[in-house]
């Protein structure tokens, strides 16, 4: 059974919430027992925000340009995916249910901006909340009761949290780490050259030349080469990792080799459909910094000033770490 306390926020109510409300405690194990570090639950919110973003054929990677349509449409696609990957059954009078409960699940991009209908009085509901530019993300529950909801009904009778109320919220999750949308964060004039860039081998070519040492995600890859075979346009064999070898710049996926070569890199390690690039070079027998063995020879990140030479094969073995 999981410790009743909370690692992922300060929230001194803790305790008295869950030793006073048995069904909020244990909807609280459940959702930790199924995700102990949150990162299924920040997976499924990288991807819902790309699925309406939808790069690969409109290019878009920025919440901004989104439909006033689609953006009403988040919350739905994000109640539908979590319950997809959790397998949570259907509720009976709310969105699913958890640890046999009936708990609602509502979205809100904007922190505190969950509207709460008024059929949810009384229930558990999952409060999620995922901001794009800020790349952080929180997720709690909440018994609804009355006296936390502003008043002044909307068209839908549905209510607001006061703000005064919201440490009633018993975070699961507390403003954690969003899987980046590397354009969104990209300096401007870089991402602007990797557009100009041409085909969609030269802008993803341009992509992995310019962010280096960061994650790049899959979708990320998706809107820039904008093609049905964007995997193939990375990897070697003419792909963007053969292309910049020439140039000393690794391209690591999420392979087991490729992450231990990031690990010992100290680099940014690259999660299940993540990629990391960067530029290398030998390392010579003084060098005491990260290094990583490749082909039999010493390797370390290069610097501005060290002239380009040709990086080595990465093994390509598919084995990946959790495989």
């Amino acid at each position: 059974m999981l410790p009743l306390d909370i690692t992922a926020a300060s929230n001194i109510h803790v305790q008295p919430l869950l030793e006073e409300d048995a069904e909020l405690a244990a909807v609280y194990r459940k959702l930790l027992q199924l995700d102990p570090e949150g990162l299924r639950f920040a997976a499924v919110l990288r991807d819902t925000i790309d699925q309406l973003l939808n790069g690969e054929v409109t290019g878009r990677y920025d919440w901004k340009t989104l439909f006033k349509t689609e953006k009403t449409h988040a919350g739905t696609l994000v109640e539908i995916n979590l319950q997809r990957e959790f397998k949570f059954d259907d509720g009976i009078d709310m969105d699913y249910q958890i640890a046999g409960i009936d708990v609602d699940c509502k979205y809100s991009q904007q922190f505190g901006g969950w509207m709460i209908p008024p059929e949810a009085l009384g229930h558990l509901c999952l409060l999620v909340w995922a901001d794009d530019y800020k790349s952080q993300w929180s997720a709690g529950l909440l018994r609804i009761d009355e006296p936390w909801l502003n008043s002044g009904n909307n068209r839908d009778k549905k209510l607001t949290i006061k703000a005064e109320h919201r440490n009633r919220i018993l975070w699961l999750w507390h403003q954690q780490e969003l899987p980046e949308n590397a354009l969104l964060h990209m300096d401007p004039d870089a991402r602007a050259a990797v557009f100009a860039a041409g085909s969609g081998q030269a802008r993803l070519n341009e992509l992995f030349r310019r962010h280096q040492r960061r994650r790049i995600g899959r979708n990320v890859v998706r809107t820039v080469a904008q093609q049905k075979d964007y995997m193939k346009r990375v990897r070697g064999n003419g792909g963007a990792r053969s292309s910049l070898r020439a140039e000393g710049i690794l391209i690591m996926g999420d392979y087991r080799s490729h992450q231990d070569i990031a690990c010992q890199l100290e680099l940014p390690v690259p999660r299940e459909g993540e990629f990391v690039s960067a530029r290398v070079k030998e390392a010579d027998e003084f060098h005491t910094g990260p290094r990583a063995l490749i082909e039999g020879t010493w390797w370390t990140v290069a610097t501005e000033s060290d002239p380009a030479s040709e990086a080595p094969a990465l093994p390509s073995t598919k084995v990946k770490r959790n495989g």
